[in-house]
């Protein structure tokens, strides 16, 4: 059971629907003459971010989806990144767009960018709703960006606390508390 904790909003649900309509703007832009994208959501984070951005694409996608995990129900990265779910598809040949919830150490964008470009994508490139560059402890950063954070433990929006408000329609700071 987590311990006690309050939730003070940092960005709200208009910002992120705002922040998303530009990205998809840029992606289209930079993904012109495509023929297909293979949208690869990182589980279970992006699944809301996903599901927002294909909505936004106007353009011919594919979804499939890959579950890694360096947390489990942590707020502190175990820095041993293991994928629970492989992608379904073939992305050999493919332009193919990674959504990530958020970069923090960047152990698990890191670990699945080098695990996808073996299996030979046309071009490869990646998205993060949230960044903490603070905390960064590979050099990697997302090819787009939606915003950049604070050092804060944050929910909603799709990322959880312990599999805990992930419903959220805005993102939260977690403040816990004293029992």
């Amino acid at each position: 059971m987590p311990q006690a904790y309050d939730i003070v909003e940092l960005i709200s649900a208009k910002a992120i629907a705002a922040r998303i309509e530009e990205l998809a703007r840029e992606i289209r832009q930079s993904f012109t003459g495509t023929e297909k994208l293979t949208v690869v959501g990182l589980l279970r984070g992006s699944f809301v971010f996903i599901a927002d951005l294909v909505r936004e694409l106007d353009m011919n996608v594919e979804v499939d989806f890959l579950e890694a995990s360096s947390y489990g129900d942590a707020t502190e990265s175990s820095r041993e990144v293991r994928i629970l779910k492989d992608l379904r598809g073939e992305i050999a040949g493919r332009d193919v767009l990674v959504v990530e919830d958020i970069v923090d150490t960047g152990f698990t964008l890191d670990h699945v960018t080098r695990l996808l470009k073996t299996r030979e994508p046309h071009r490869l490139e990646t998205i993060a709703l949230l960044d903490k560059p603070s905390r960064r402890e590979t050099d990697i950063k997302a090819t787009w960006t939606g915003f950049e954070i604070p050092d804060e433990f944050v929910v909603g929006y799709g990322i959880d606390y312990a599999q805990r408000n992930r419903n959220l329609p805005f993102i939260g700071c977690v403040r816990f508390r004293e029992e």
